[in-house]
C-alpha cells in the first residue's frame, strides 16, 4: 500500500474549504475515483488480451491489474511518457539525417 502526501498553501487550502465540505474527504475522493477508472481501464485490457491469448481470466480486479503489467500489456503513464519521447528523437533525428 501506497501513501502520499499533498502540500496546499493556504490560499489552495481556503479555496478547496470552498468547494468542498472537506478537503481531505474530497481529495480522497478524488483520487480513489481516478484509481477506479484506471482500474476498470486496465481490467478491459486485461479480459481482451486474455481472450487474445488464451490465457485465464484472473478472477479478481487487482490479479489483473498485475497480470497487465506483468505481461507489458499496459504501462505506466511514465514509461509511455519515455518511449514517446524516445520515438520523437529517433524521428527527429531521422528527419535530420535525411536533410
Amino acid at each position: 500500500m501506497s501513501n502520499y502526501t499533498i502540500t496546499l498553501t493556504d490560499a489552495e487550502d481556503k479555496a478547496l474549504s470552498y468547494v468542498a465540505f472537506s478537503q481531505q474527504d474530497w481529495i480522497d475522493n478524488a483520487v480513489h475515483d481516478r484509481c477506479r477508472i484506471a482500474i476498470e481501464e486496465i481490467v478491459q485490457i486485461t479480459v481482451q488480451k486474455c481472450l487474445e491469448t488464451n490465457t485465464p481470466i484472473p478472477n479478481s480486479k487487482e490479479d489483473m491489474v498485475d497480470l497487465a503489467f506483468e505481461q507489458g500489456w499496459v504501462k505506466t503513464a511514465a514509461q509511455r511518457q519515455a518511449e514517446a519521447e524516445a520515438e520523437m528523437a529517433a524521428r527527429l533525428a531521422a528527419e535530420q539525417g535525411e536533410s
